[in-house]
């Protein structure tokens, strides 16, 4: 699994000119899934999302995780992020788990998210959307199970 984690102060997702999900202050999400991730990659995502150290205390660090903060998730599921771009110029997503796996490994880890009691707007998995926030930092991470 790979996950874009963006601290932003605010953002959303619409699809067709109507908004899905929007949050304040939290993190953003971009979540790509393979055939491959299992329960505990769930669970490991899921872990350092909630208690990733990325928001600043009061000396200005960053010392305080979502859990910390009461902060909210925008979770937008996105395949591209296993594109392959070695060969030639169009990119080929082959290490993109299946619709149907993804789809319910995507829901399940919302689902995870969500029992930590943050509100967890989201996209809706294969529609076409658009997605607008404001990256405060801006403040980028990049998780991945089969590297963390």
């Amino acid at each position: 699994m790979r996950v874009i984690v963006q601290r932003v102060t605010e953002a959303q997702v619409a699809i067709e000119n109507k908004v899905q999900g929007a949050i304040k202050q939290g993190v953003m999400l971009l979540i790509a899934v393979k055939d491959s991730d299992k329960q505990q990659d769930i669970e490991y995502i899921c872990r350092k999302i909630l208690n990733l150290r990325i928001f600043e205390d009061s000396d200005g660090k960053m010392n305080q995780s979502l859990l910390d903060i009461d902060g909210e998730i925008l979770s937008v599921s996105q395949f591209t992020l296993y594109a392959r771009t070695r060969k030639g110029n169009r990119p080929s997503f082959t290490d993109a788990g299946t619709p149907e796996y993804a789809s319910k490994v995507y829901h399940d880890l919302n689902e995870k998210l969500a029992a930590s009691g943050l509100k967890v707007a989201t996209g809706v998995f294969g529609a076409d959307m658009q997605v607008s926030l404001i990256n405060d930092g801006p403040v980028t991470i990049i998780l991945d199970t089969e590297i963390d």
